[in-house]
Formats: C-alpha cells, sequence, structure tokens
C-alpha cells in the first residue's frame, strides 16, 4: 500500500458535518489524558497492537494527537484517528466501528485530524500504507505519492 499526500492549505473542512453527527448525538473530538486505557483497550480489541501501538504514541504528544468519536446516547467509542505516531507528519491510523460505518465518521475523524495538524504548523501531511485511497481523494484531495511502497512500514514485526 502506498502513502498519500494533503496540501492543509487546501483541503475543505466542513464544520456543518459535525453539526450533522452532534444532531445524531455524536461527537468528534481530541481525547483526553484520562481516557489514555480506555481508548487504547478499544482500538486493541477492534483494530489489534499495531494500531493500538501507534495510537498510544499519540498520547505522548502535546498536544495528544489522538480523535475519537463517540456515540454519546451509549457513552462509547466508535471510531478514533491519530497523527504524529508512527512518524512525525504522518496521518494515521484511523478506525470506524463496523456498526457505524456509512455515516460520515471516518470523514469527521480524518477532517478533524488533518485541521489539527494545519494548526500546528503543517503544509502537507503523508497518509502512510493507505488502504481506502478512493476515500482520501475525495474527502482531502490526497494524492498517490509515487515510488512510496513499501515505504515506512517496511520489515514491520508481525
Amino acid at each position: 500500500m502506498a502513502d498519500m499526500l494533503v496540501k492543509l492549505y487546501d483541503f475543505d473542512y466542513d464544520e456543518s458535518l459535525f453539526q450533522h453527527l452532534e444532531n445524531s448525538q455524536i461527537t468528534v473530538r481530541r481525547t483526553k489524558a484520562p481516557e489514555k486505557f480506555i481508548v487504547l483497550n478499544w482500538v486493541k480489541n477492534k483494530f489489534g497492537n499495531h494500531w493500538a501501538s501507534e495510537c498510544d504514541v499519540s498520547f505522548s504528544n502535546n498536544p495528544i494527537s489522538c480523535f475519537i468519536a463517540v456515540d454519546e446516547s451509549k457513552n462509547k467509542i466508535i471510531g478514533f484517528s491519530c497523527y504524529d505516531a508512527t512518524c512525525k507528519d504522518f496521518f494515521g491510523p484511523m478506525g470506524v466501528d463496523d456498526n457505524y460505518r456509512g455515516k460520515n465518521i471516518g470523514k469527521a475523524l480524518l477532517l478533524k485530524a488533518l485541521k489539527s495538524m494545519e494548526e500546528v504548523g503543517y503544509a502537507y501531511a503523508i497518509i502512510g500504507g493507505v488502504g481506502p485511497a478512493k476515500f482520501y481523494e475525495k474527502v482531502a484531495k490526497a494524492i498517490i505519492i509515487e515510488d512510496s511502497e513499501p515505504g515506512i512500514y517496511k520489515g514491520l514485526l508481525k
């Protein structure tokens, strides 16, 4: 899987998306330090050790570079996204609970993280080892970085 590049100074940050989600009792926000182990356990259970390890690193950043989507009606995590976890200026990982996919939660998590990256001073974001390239192209105008496969994840222990 190749890496992708996003121009942070040229993507659409749709505020109305967040209002629409809030009307459905779904909030997307930066995590808080006391939630670390709750978030890490959820990520590990849903997506495995690698993503939980990357998510763990995001809690060491200042500000914390992990965002969560929460179903407020059930007080439970339904998605997450991180940046500056594997490498500086890298977005990811990101995941949404299977039962909540197709509701723009992934889009909201991506946009929240990319906006935060822009606010801390990045002009571009790298999305490492992309799975759903069409999603990133559509939501963030991301483009494939040529010759970036296998990239930073080459030789990863499994």
